[in-house]
Parts: structure tokens; C-alpha cells; sequence
């Protein structure tokens, strides 16, 4: 199968295509190596993926000539490109083109791909709201900028297949962690300063919320597992994650463990629009794709810690 994947240098984009290479597939990536957080990861990603014999096309989705560049024999289409996360530093105007804007002009060039079986669209838990415990069945309650317009976008995928021009899922993912987690995210950021006795910044009341931290291997074995059963998830809202729920607090610990040191902490004002609690409801996954993660917070982390060191400690 051809399988492109957008996103594809991004932390679970890039797991997902080499996953997808290891089970035979061709798969052709394309990431528009935009700033928001380190070049070096970046390209350090695409370089992996590279040497596995996946070719990564640099591209924003937000470019209107799509159909131009891109081939049209595509059979499965993978979208993780979006403006990720709760920052500051974003814009609504950032989180509003990179996920409405570019997901509309991926749909209009799917819609001429003949070949396609299935368009998956990757979403968040973060479209739930403040509380992330529901079936994909509960009124979604965004809390942030980054939801409303991931919400909107999985709307302008699913509308597709309600209107029978093509099949299509998004798959809404849960606190995901491991090797390649991005640099401003909680365990990469916890290892990187706990290795150089900094303090870690951690919002005032968040060593409480309670998280499904899933390993990144468990996320993409949900992932890649909707290929073969285009006719199961067409349409439908799935979540992927773990049932087990860990404070951050507890989250913390497993580095300190992994590390064998403490690890300093400077508390700074909450943020708006953090989740207070997510446990993923997998009901759905586990009828419609036999999903059943296994891998548990300290086996992430120890993984995690692994790669750090080996590629920036």
C-alpha cells in the first residue's frame, strides 16, 4: 500500500511511519519544518526516517497547489500535522490555519486520490475539555483554542464520509509519551533538567491532574491497526490510550526512579485550558480493533530516558 503521513517528523507522526515501512508499506511523509519547537529533533527525526527508506517531502499544508505535489495514487492517508498543545506563544490565528485551514485543503486533494480507502484523521483528547473520562459518544466541551479547532477539523474529515465521498475515522489520542516526545513536553523537559540539576516549571495544582500516559508503541499500535477494517471505523470517533491513570506528581517519581536522583521543582501560575483529568474510555477500540496497550508508565519512561541520553545527554 502507498500510505502518506503528514506530520510525519513530528513524535508519533514519525513512529507511525516507521511502523508503517516495518509492515511492508510505501510510505511518503511530509512535514512543513516549522519552528514551534526545535529544528534539531526535527531533523534528527527525518533523518531516522530517511535512512529507513521513507522519503520526507518539506510542504505546508496550508499551501493551496497540494494536488500539484502530491501524488494522487495514495491509499491510505494518515494526518497527524497540526499546531499542537496549550502555548502562549501560539495564536488563534496559528492553531486556526494549521488545523482548519491545512486539514481543509488535505481533504480537497483526497478527494481526487481514486485509490483511497481510508482518510484518518488523528485528534485529542483535549477535544473533550477539561475532563477527558467519556465515551466518543459525550457532547465535546473544548477548553482551549487548540480543542475547539481540532474538533472543528475532525468535523470537516468526518463530514466526507457522512456525505459518501470517502471513508474516514479520527482517532482521538491520549497524553502520549516516549522516545521523540517533543522538547516543551512534561517527560522530555522532566528528563533534560532533572539530568542537569535544573529546576522543572511545574503549574501551581498540576502534580494532582490525573493523566492516561500512553507509550507512544501502544498509540501507533492502535494507529496502523484501522488499516483492513476501512468498513469498522468508517465514520466513527475512536479513543486510544491507556485505562491506567497516574498523577503528574506520579509521573515526576518514575523519572526520579529511572534518573536516580531528585528532581528540583519550581512551581508557576496554572494555565488556562489544562486538563484536570484524563482516563481513556477504550471500549470502542477494543470492539472495533482488539486495541489493548500494555506497556506501563515506568517501561515508557525508562524507554524515553534511553533515547534522551543517547541522542542529547
Amino acid at each position: 500500500m502507498k500510505i502518506l503521513v503528514t506530520g510525519a517528523v513530528g513524535f508519533i507522526g514519525s513512529h507511525t511511519a516507521e511502523r508503517l515501512k516495518a509492515l511492508g508499506h510505501d510510505v511518503l511523509g511530509i512535514d512543513n519544518f516549522n519552528d514551534y519547537y526545535s529544528l534539531e529533533l526535527k531533523q534528527l527525526n527525518a533523518d531516522a526516517l530517511t535512512q529507513k527508506g521513507i522519503s520526507i517531502l518539506k510542504k505546508d499544508l496550508r499551501d493551496s497547489d497540494l494536488a500539484e505535489v502530491l501524488p494522487k495514487d495514495i491509499d491510505y492517508i494518515f494526518h497527524y500535522a497540526a499546531q499542537p498543545g496549550i502555548s502562549s506563544t501560539s495564536t488563534f490565528e496559528d492553531y486556526f490555519s494549521n488545523n482548519i485551514i491545512a486539514t481543509k485543503n488535505l481533504m480537497d486533494y483526497a478527494l481526487q486520490c481514486s485509490n483511497l480507502k481510508l482518510f484518518v484523521n488523528i485528534g485529542t483528547s483535549s477535544i473533550y475539555g477539561l475532563e477527558a473520562t467519556f465515551p466518543e459518544s459525550i457532547a465535546p466541551k473544548p477548553a482551549s483554542h487548540y480543542g475547539v479547532t481540532k474538533l472543528a477539523a475532525e468535523q470537516l474529515v468526518l463530514q466526507k464520509s457522512r456525505e459518501k465521498q470517502l471513508k474516514s475515522c479520527s482517532l482521538r489520542l491520549y497524553s502520549v509519551i516516549g522516545p521523540r516526545e517533543r522538547p516543551e513536553k512534561m517527560y522530555t523537559k522532566l528528563i533534560d533538567l532533572g539530568l542537569k540539576d535544573e529546576a522543572f516549571p511545574l503549574y501551581e495544582g498540576s502534580d494532582k491532574h490525573l493523566r492516561s500516559f500512553t507509550y507512544v508503541g501502544d498509540i501507533v499500535d492502535g494507529v496502523v491497526s484501522v488499516i483492513g477494517n476501512e468498513d469498522k471505523v468508517n465514520g466513527e470517533i475512536i479513543n486510544l490510550g491507556t485505562e491506567v491513570e497516574h498523577t503528574t506528581q506520579e509521573g515526576i517519581e518514575a523519572v526520579e526512579a529511572v534518573l536516580g536522583k531528585s528532581i528540583k521543582i519550581n512551581v508557576i501560575p496554572k494555565r488556562p485550558g489544562d486538563q484536570l483529568r484524563t482516563k481513556a474510555n477504550i471500549d470502542k477500540a477494543r470492539k472495533l480493533l482488539n486495541y489493548n496497550p500494555q506497556t506501563t508508565l515506568l517501561e515508557a519512561v525508562k524507554a524515553q530516558v534511553e533515547w534522551f541520553k543517547a541522542n542529547f545527554s
